[in-house]
């Protein structure tokens, strides 16, 4: 069973209007070459969930984007990823803004196969206002209390970064969070893994103290693509941290008059080798300092 792709690939098996999920944290392991690929494609009017960084803020500045369902979108030290902000402000795109908890539980239900999860997550807040296709469900025990009910966020497609796979599809994440990536693998119908190492099936076997770095089936993995320092300018924890001067350079480029196209032409415009050495070479990416929480 040989589930190896290239990016593009991948990219090959999306459709506009598909509603795709972004797995990682903010600047954290996100599928970034993914997304790059994504950027060089034709792509357009995608419905994206995430826990959004520059993945998000990238495929705004594309006009990618149709609509987005978030909890936030941001680069940690730089609190608004800067292009976000200007569609945000700009109107240029729908929106779906929900607290953090909520996207947890719309990726569960969406990965339980079930409509929704009540909670009390949202209750008493703008959420409900700002968003009146949520509905509430009155409770059939004796608490008679209405609950928020969470619809089931069901993805398309999911597009996750790892650090080590197998052909089969095998993944593991060794970081100190593997954030809500399992949940937007399972609640896919079709999870796409770009990893920084591709190992032979073997060497799991030889490394069974390496099975807690496994968060979901094989089964679930629909297609791996070999991409050493595919997460960056986010970081991928242990291997490497994000690239504060690069995201700086980014985030100075939103107040730029042609600063979206000069980042294009320079970073998206090119191959992924090329891009690997405009930002310095893999070996310069492994020296990143990791992020201190």
């Amino acid at each position: 069973m040989d589930k190896r792709m290239t990016a593009a690939d991948v990219v090959g098996q999306l459709r506009d209007g598909m509603t795709i999920g972004i797995g990682g944290w903010g600047p954290r392991r996100k599928p970034m070459a993914l997304i790059r690929e994504i950027l060089r494609s034709e792509l357009k009017d995608l419905t994206i969930v995430a826990y959004g960084g520059a993945d998000v803020g990238m495929l705004c500045a594309a006009g990618k984007v149709r609509k987005l369902v978030f909890a936030f979108v941001s680069l940690d030290f730089i609190p608004l990823e800067p292009y976000f902000r200007k569609a945000r402000q700009e109107a240029a795109i729908e929106v779906m803004e929900i607290d953090e908890g909520m996207l947890l539980l719309g990726l569960r239900a969406a990965a339980m196969r079930v409509p929704f999860i009540p909670t009390a997550v949202g209750l008493g807040t703008d959420v409900l206002r700002l968003n009146p296709e949520l509905k509430l469900i009155a409770s059939p025990y004796a608490d008679g209390k209405d609950w928020l009910a969470m619809p089931a966020l069901q993805l398309d497609a999911a597009l996750v970064h790892v650090d080590r796979a197998d052909a089969r599809g095998v993944c593991q994440i060794e970081g100190p969070d593997h954030y809500m990536d399992d949940l937007f693998v399972r609640a896919a119908a079709q999870a796409y893994v770009s990893c920084d190492e591709l190992v032979d099936s073997a060497w799991l076997h030889a490394h069974p103290e390496k099975a807690r770095a496994v968060f979901w089936e094989r089964n679930r993995t629909t297609g791996v693509v070999h991409l050493p320092g595919g997460a960056h300018p986010s970081s991928c924890a242990p291997l490497y941290g994000f690239d504060v001067g690069h995201f700086k350079a980014y985030n100075a480029s939103a107040s730029e008059p042609n600063g979206w196209q000069d980042y294009r032409q320079r970073f998206i415009d090119c191959t992924e080798e090329q891009y690997l050495e405009r930002v310095g070479g893999l070996a310069a990416i492994r020296q990143l300092p990791l992020p201190v929480f």
